[in-house]
């Protein structure tokens, strides 16, 4: 798992998950962009832009099933030290199945995240780019995955309101 996600997961975001707010109780927040907001971690730094979803359904055979999930997160990182300006991860609360990848959908045009355990990424920086500059162009980005432990199908809303200003920040403050 990537440090600055694991550092996100491990207690500085709390969600309010009835209402979909991402409700930031962490000292690193420096910014709040609409949907979006920005935290900043140093020694060594690393900045992200990081929202949660608007509106989540669980399927299983294709009936609404409720289901715990663990914090559903999606992020854009900057890692100065490593060279990455613009990673795209998403969290979504459980272990995806495995071998499987999560559907992307950014306002009708799909994208593909390869998974490990909770996380999924793009295949490349290539990919990486496509996706934010879509992102920035959009109104919302959904994301449906499998569940490897019971085969639900999640599909996850997230508002792309504020994101521009929010991933802007983000590389502004770790110089990408």
């Amino acid at each position: 798992m990537k440090s600055l996600q694991a550092m996100a997961i491990g207690g500085m975001l709390a969600l309010v998950s009835a209402s979909g707010v991402l409700a930031q109780e962490s000292t690193n927040r420096v910014a709040a962009k609409t949907d979006w907001s920005v935290f900043v971690e140093s020694n060594p730094t690393e900045c992200w832009a990081v929202s949660a979803p608007k509106k989540t359904v669980n399927t299983k055979d294709g009936r609404p099933v409720a289901v715990r999930r663990g914090d559903i997160l999606l992020f854009v990182s900057f890692k100065p030290s490593a060279n990455v300006k613009g990673e795209v991860s998403f969290t979504g609360g459980y272990g995806f199945r495995a071998g499987s990848t999560v559907s992307m959908d950014i306002d009708g045009k799909k994208y593909e995240l390869f998974t490990d355990g909770e996380w999924a990424w793009p295949a490349s920086k290539d990919d990486d780019s496509r996706i934010i500059t879509a992102m920035k162009r959009g109104s919302q980005a959904i994301l449906t995955g499998i569940s490897g432990r019971s085969g639900t199908v999640t599909k996850d809303t997230f508002s792309l309101l504020g994101f521009t200003a929010a991933v802007e920040e983000a590389a502004k403050r770790c110089g990408g």
